[in-house]
């Protein structure tokens, strides 16, 4: 987002019933910080794999398996490598089969969890075979060991398998973040008609306007009526049950 001529980042925090925005000159640890939903989070959070999300450690981590999908098949595209494909394939395979049984369990069975997750290693296995580690180099002076694309998707699916796979054992962990992708809709129309915001001040009460509209149209409300109840001292209040 522009803002007072300067580029910032807006950052979203949803659940079906809540909706927070805030917009930052940061992108990372520091803004995530400041947005004041992270740092008391308990839950599970569910995003793609920015590191800042993971120094964050009271609460666990899911990952959006829409990311996934998309590297998976730009590795079985790109470089031929057919594990990707397979992966790409298991993991929707998953996804359908929670979806036909979510009516009637809260998790898939503990025989299905074993074999989706001994597939899931299966073809890991078969990643790390057609990408062995590079013979050692003389050594860069800083940073990580520089890697290709498919060996660092492989690497983030073996190390975080668990947060890969939330979604089948706890069927209220979605699939993806598309919930957050959505809700950052409003906000690029409005980029989209406005362009930008001439003072920071006009950037947070946009904002803060917005994670209201959004909260109270996810309970079923009217946003006219829910700000004019606001003008009236009598705003919508969710449940803090419903966080």
């Amino acid at each position: 987002m522009r803002v007072d001529g300067c580029l910032q980042w807006l950052h979203v925090a949803s659940t079906e019933k809540l909706t927070h925005y805030h917009v930052h000159d940061k992108r990372g640890h520091v803004a995530m910080q400041g947005g004041g939903i992270l740092p008391h989070f308990k839950g599970v959070a569910l995003h793609d794999h920015w590191r800042s999300y993971l120094k964050f450690t009271d609460c666990q981590h899911s990952f959006c398996n829409v990311h996934h999908l998309r590297e998976l098949r730009f590795v079985a595209e790109q470089y031929e490598q057919a594990w990707a494909a397979k992966m790409e394939r298991l993991l929707l395979d998953i996804k359908a089969e929670v979806a036909s049984t979510s009516a009637l369990h809260s998790a898939l069975p503990p025989d299905r969890l074993a074999d989706y997750a001994t597939q899931y290693d299966a073809l890991i296995d078969q990643g790390f075979a057609a990408n062995p580690c590079a013979a050692k180099t003389k050594p860069r002076p800083v940073g990580r060991p520089k890697q290709s694309p498919p060996k660092n998707l492989l690497d983030r699916l073996h190390k975080h398998k668990a947060g890969v796979l939330a979604f089948m054992y706890d069927f209220r962990i979605p699939f993806d973040n598309n919930l957050a992708e959505r809700d950052v809709r409003m906000i690029k129309v409005q980029q989209k008609v406005s362009g930008c915001f001439r003072t920071p001040d006009g950037a947070h009460l946009f904002c803060a306007i917005r994670s209201y509209i959004s909260t109270a149209r996810k309970h079923g409300l009217n946003a006219i009526d829910a700000i004019y109840n606001a003008f009236l001292d009598q705003p919508f209040i969710p449940h803090t049950s419903q966080a």
